[in-house]
């Protein structure tokens, strides 16, 4: 009786040693097709990134951007769907085998930037933003995102007989935020119902860095971007001469004062070991005259967390500083914290699921893990809603120093496309190794 069980022992061992081999035999002849196709595109990758590039919209506006992309998805044969959010595009890719609704994210809008940038495809593009004449620029690299994104979409279309489960390909407009008085972006895009039939299990997206080099991925677990939450502060004080101010309440003064004490939220009375926290003041208005004190001064300004309850402490604590002492100074304080952008949070477990897939697509070495960041990505909508995993993909030339490297949202913004093949096989890479997790 015990001959027989290690004969069956022995004979399932080398059943699925044998199982193993054929599979990752498999795996590899995937991966290799996926090098071969993305090889194939990557001219179409750089060639789309110009003219997105030439031809630049801004938020809610990106009319012709969303019409060549749908035309593309379209000469792949997806299911297309269009005019979400606005201008928002969404390809479907069945694959031949059950598995995964998996979501991969590109977003669409450029900026109101004039470029100085010398390219032969530089944008020349005009329109009126906020009421002024203005230049347009893809200054944050969003071209790129299209570009690699459409790249996936015509790689995997050609491995559809490989491909387990869905793939939504997600083409998000507004990302910058939408026009005053408008919805837009990744929110509204949930709202229409992008991430349900087929409903979406896991979405990933990335965003191209000016000061990272080429062939580097940048990653972290957790809170990767900072939740973003703008505020406005309005002191109401009583108007007098500037030459008696006893006669009247300076709201200047105790705008100052509430400057200062804002401040003293994050140097203070925030746990800064946790996670980093910003306020900025970004703009105050009020008076009109060099002698009289004004009845009224506004101030607005931002808010920066990686930690959600340190995020709520620091709404109450604006409130409570600003209101205590505009009363202290007999002025009234009202305060607004408006909803904004929520952390972008990479589910950790996921993220370590899918590192090998990163270190696939540009090498082990050249992932690297990077601190969180103060900027915000709208990106953390979906993450919301479904796991997530959003890195930074390397656009700096390899002979270049950071400090070379012009920042994001300026004139002299610039991305070396020789990196660009590597979103468009890291995207793939993602697809088909959580298919098979």
């Amino acid at each position: 009786m015990h001959i027989i069980s290690t004969k069956r022992y022995f004979i399932c061992f080398f059943l699925f040693i044998i199982f193993s081999v054929n599979a990752l035999g498999q795996k590899k002849k995937v991966y290799q097709r996926i090098e071969n196709h993305v090889a194939q595109v990557e001219n179409k990758v750089i060639e789309w990134r110009r003219h997105f590039h030439q031809y630049p919209e801004l938020s809610n506006r990106e009319y012709k951007t969303a019409e060549k992309i749908a035309e593309h998805l379209k000469s792949l044969g997806m299911e297309v769907q269009t005019e979400i959010a606005h201008t928002g595009v969404v390809g479907i890719l069945k694959g031949a085998h059950p598995g995964p609704v998996i979501g991969l994210r590109a977003d669409i809008d450029a900026l109101p930037v004039t470029e100085r940038v010398d390219v032969p495809f530089a944008s020349k593009e005009t329109t009126t933003f906020n009421g002024q004449h203005v230049g347009v620029m893809h200054a944050c690299g969003h071209d790129t995102h299209i570009a690699m994104l459409m790249g996936a979409a015509e790689v995997l279309s050609k491995l559809k007989g490989e491909l387990k489960g869905t793939i939504k390909f997600i083409f998000q407009p507004a990302e910058e935020g939408a026009p005053k008085g408008e919805e837009g972006g990744a929110e509204l895009m949930i709202k229409e119902g992008v991430l349900k039939n087929p409903d979406v299990e896991v979405i990933f997206g990335l965003h191209i860095n000016s000061g990272t080099k080429v062939g580097t991925i940048k990653y972290r677990a957790g809170g990767i971007m900072a939740s973003s939450n703008s505020f406005s502060i309005k002191v109401k004080g009583k108007q007098t001469h500037g030459s008696t101010p006893w006669t009247g309440i300076d709201p200047i003064v105790t705008s100052a004062q509430i400057i200062n004490g804002l401040q003293t939220i994050i140097s203070r009375q925030t746990e800064l070991t946790k996670e980093a926290a910003v306020i900025s003041i970004g703009s105050i208005h009020g008076g009109v005259r060099s002698n009289i004190i004004p009845e009224e001064v506004e101030m607005i300004g931002t808010i920066r967390a990686l930690d959600n309850s340190m995020r709520d402490l620091i709404f109450q604590k604006i409130k409570h500083t600003a209101t205590n002492i505009a009363e202290s100074m007999g002025a009234i304080a009202e305060v607004e914290i408006n909803k904004g952008y929520p952390i972008t949070y990479n589910d950790p477990d996921l993220t370590n699921k899918m590192l090998p897939s990163l270190q696939l697509a540009v090498g082990e070495s050249n992932v690297k893990t990077m601190n969180a960041i103060t900027g915000a990505e709208d990106f953390s909508f979906f993450q919301e809603k479904v796991p997530g995993l959003y890195f930074f993909l390397g656009g700096m030339p390899k002979d270049w120093k950071k400090d070379q490297a012009a920042p994001h949202h300026t004139p002299d913004f610039y991305i070396d496309e020789s990196g660009l093949h590597y979103g468009v096989k890291a995207f793939c890479y993602l697809v088909f190794d959580y298919a098979n997790l």
